[in-house]
């Protein structure tokens, strides 16, 4: 169907790279947590594993080639596999005992904050995202199978940055309140979203394909722009519990209150019970020097 052998598999040097060294920094980061007494969980390191893997099969299989000659909504579906389903897994593989002595050192600790703030991880994952699928790049990227994994590699790397202050291991990266969280959330895929739409509601074919095959131009274009709304939905889910977190934070300081207000009443309560007993002490003591006179 798609002209090329399922069993023709891509060398991909810039994701190989790039998955190689994830891999030498989980692998330092789980013996230097070894050598403190500390552990990563198994479901940790599964979840690393997983990521590693699905990423390996997208940046290698024939769906690299595919989604570089043939069809553009493959493409996509690469992308949007990566970032919204590779990128969270390993995230979630480093816990904070595993990152830490990674960015222990000032100068790292001092650019992983800055590449992890929210506004610029967001504005770098938005630009490569934008300007590799403008019609110019995207076209120079696949005239060349070396520009293609430069372009996917890119996207994957800076998704790591985008995902960070949701989700990341670098407790001082993450200080946005829930609301904040929600907003970022929400703003940070309005670019993609976008892109999303012009590619289904445009009816201009932006990007040709050398080898075109079953889909007209546009209809390609079209189911690729329906998938890449994919990322918008995953904004919601996300959003969803953080909202729910928020109001069991609301709730949880308005129960904090109540409890303060009620602690200073029955103080206040137990104040004037004291007077009272004073003053009936005061007057018993009269009334008794009275009659002894």
């Amino acid at each position: 169907m798609f002209g090329v052998p399922l069993t023709q598999w891509s060398i991909n040097i810039w994701g190989g790279g790039f998955l190689v060294l994830l891999c030498v920094l989980y692998g330092l980061a789980l013996l230097s947590a070894r050598r403190r007494g500390a552990h990563a969980p198994l479901l940790r390191i599964v979840s690393f594993l997983a990521g590693i893997v699905i990423a390996a099969l997208l940046l290698f299989s024939p769906l690299e080639t595919i989604g570089r000659t043939q069809l553009f909504f493959i493409h996509m579906m690469q992308v949007v596999a990566l970032t919204t389903v590779c990128t969270p897994l390993i995230l979630a593989g480093f816990t904070e005992d595993l990152v830490r002595p990674l960015v222990d050192a000032p100068v790292a600790r001092a650019i992983a904050l800055k590449l992890t703030s929210p506004l610029l991880a967001s504005v770098i994952f938005n630009l490569f995202f934008l300007l590799w699928h403008t019609p110019r790049l995207f076209t120079f990227a696949q005239s060349s199978a070396s520009a293609y994994d430069l372009m996917m590699v890119t996207i994957f790397a800076s998704s790591f940055l985008n995902w960070h202050p949701l989700i990341g291991s670098i407790q001082e990266a993450r200080h946005m309140s829930y609301p904040m969280q929600m907003l970022y959330a929400f703003f940070d895929g309005q670019p993609v979203d976008i892109l999303a739409f012009v590619l289904v509601f445009t009816q201009v074919s932006l990007y040709t394909f050398p080898a075109h095959v079953g889909l007209s131009t546009f209809s390609d274009q079209a189911t690729g722009g329906a998938v890449l709304l994919v990322p918008g939905i995953v904004d919601l889910i996300v959003m969803t519990p953080l909202f729910f977190r928020w109001l069991g934070q609301i709730e949880s300081h308005t129960r904090l209150a109540d409890q303060q207000r009620q602690q200073a009443l029955d103080e206040e309560e137990w104040e004037d019970d004291d007077d009272d007993e004073d003053e009936w002490e005061e007057a018993a003591y009269v009334n008794e020097q009275i009659q002894q006179a």
